[in-house]
């Protein structure tokens, strides 16, 4: 059958695409789950940070080895993968090298950039590698960066090495093909980097060779689409993601908090004297304040959550964990991720919610941890692409306090001298000038 790797191909395609569709949906359903929160607004400006921050990268040349050696592999992966066109429509049309004739020169320029690329993506991810391995960088190491968020992280290194090795080494049995005058390998491209690597197989007959393209061909397609559903499972799910979640960004300055409308109209009505107690609420009572689970979170913290990188920058920048504290930003956006695809398998097998008994307080997130922050925003200052740790974190403190009453005993006394004095501090207000008085 002269068309059946043809078939077979299609067949993997579609098998890989069908995998990956089914994923995403998995993901933007859980996504869905979380509150609404309106983020249509300032158009242009929602644009502009995804374009400068999540195309542009601009947030990650503020460190600029990691920086510069991110944006090499970010270029690598993005136009590299500009010619997975030309190899699917070779794998489905039984064509080789199909742009060739209809590019001219211009196609020998684009191997060309493709080979140095794939060159600097691999001295990129060894100096990764050693970073990670060898000199052990203390972001790396952390505790919550033990078993699978460690292993992940390594196991993207080896694909990316793998997937570029094969793609030098297809080239380089590619051209001696070529220049051996083999049907259907007529010449096209440039090949500055695998020419090197042709001794390599130059000993070789052509049919071996012809085995060893297509086995080098086969394997880097192949590698590729199992890399498109590994993201699903992996913090490089970012890839993807990174672009909603900048241009989804909360753009309000930070520091600034959003109040609940609901305890605000409460406040007023206690504060203005001529209010009618008994009037309507002008805003609707939530049915619980703040966050115990994934549930009551908004969309984009949801979102935040699996577009998380794990990075470490905003646990390296965080001034309660360098103090030895138990929070770490980063752990809140794990924790709140693993919490959310169990609650979505819950969902999945059951066809709807079976309580679990379980939640994202206390059974992932503890209250030591939420209690520590000092809610400078360090961590969302530090982070590449626009996640919010501090919003979960306030949302679940907020529950602690309206829910539970269940505020550290420092916390209860600032705000009951708050109640009493209108100030953080044991005194009256009539006792406040006194000291200017003492001499």
């Amino acid at each position: 059958m002269p068309y059946l790797s043809n078939i077979i191909f299609a067949i993997l395609l579609f098998l890989a695409v069908f995998v990956f569709r089914r994923n995403i949906l998995f993901i933007k359903r859980n996504i869905q789950m979380g509150k609404a929160v309106d983020r249509s607004d300032h158009s242009k400006a929602r644009w502009s940070n995804m374009f400068r921050v999540a195309l542009g990268q601009s947030k990650m040349v503020s460190r600029p080895v990691a920086g510069v050696l991110h944006i090499i592999v970010y270029l690598g992966f993005v136009l590299i993968n500009l010619e997975l066109i030309e190899i699917v429509l070779d794998g489905l049309l039984g064509t080789h090298r199909l742009f060739a004739p209809f590019m001219g020169g211009f196609y020998n320029l684009l191997i060309a950039s493709f080979e140095i690329l794939a060159a600097l993506v691999l001295v990129s991810v060894i100096v990764f590698w050693l970073r990670r391995n060898v000199v052990r960088i203390n972001r790396f190491w952390k505790d919550e960066m033990k078993g699978w968020p460690k292993m992940d992280a390594d196991y993207i290194l080896y694909f990316e090495l793998v997937l570029m090795t094969l793609f030098l080494s297809m080239n380089a049995t590619d051209q001696l093909l070529q220049q051996a005058g083999t049907p259907r390998y007529t010449q096209a491209g440039l090949f500055p980097i695998s020419q090197w690597m042709t001794p390599l197989f130059s000993s070789f007959s052509d049919p071996t060779l012809l085995l060893l393209e297509r086995s080098f061909w086969w394997l880097h397609i192949l590698g590729i689409l199992v890399f498109l559903n590994y993201l699903y499972y992996s913090k490089h799910l970012h890839i993807l993601l990174a672009f909603p979640n900048t241009y989804f960004q909360n753009l309000n300055p930070k520091g600034k908090f959003k109040n609940n409308e609901a305890v605000t109209h409460e406040v007023k009505l206690m504060m203005n004297p001529n209010a009618d107690p008994y009037a309507a609420p002008s805003a609707e009572i939530p049915e619980k304040f703040g966050a115990s689970d994934v549930t009551d979170l908004n969309w984009v913290q949801l979102m935040n959550a699996y577009t998380c990188t794990e990075c470490g920058r905003c646990t390296d920048q965080c001034p309660a964990n360098q103090t030895g504290k138990l929070l770490s930003p980063r752990k809140i956006m794990m924790d709140t991720r693993d919490r959310l695809e169990e609650v979505g398998r819950n969902i999945t097998k059951s066809v709807g919610f079976v309580d679990d008994g379980k939640q994202l307080l206390d059974d992932y997130i503890t209250r030591e941890e939420l209690w520590a922050c000092t809610s400078c925003n360090a961590c969302v200052e530090a982070c590449p692409i626009g996640i919010d740790p501090l919003s979960i974190i306030i949302d679940m403190r907020q529950y602690l306090v309206m829910e539970q009453s269940a505020a550290p005993s420092d916390l209860n006394k600032m705000m009951t001298n708050i109640e009493n004095n209108g100030a953080p501090w044991p005194f009256s207000n009539q006792d406040r000038m006194l000291w200017a008085h003492e001499n």
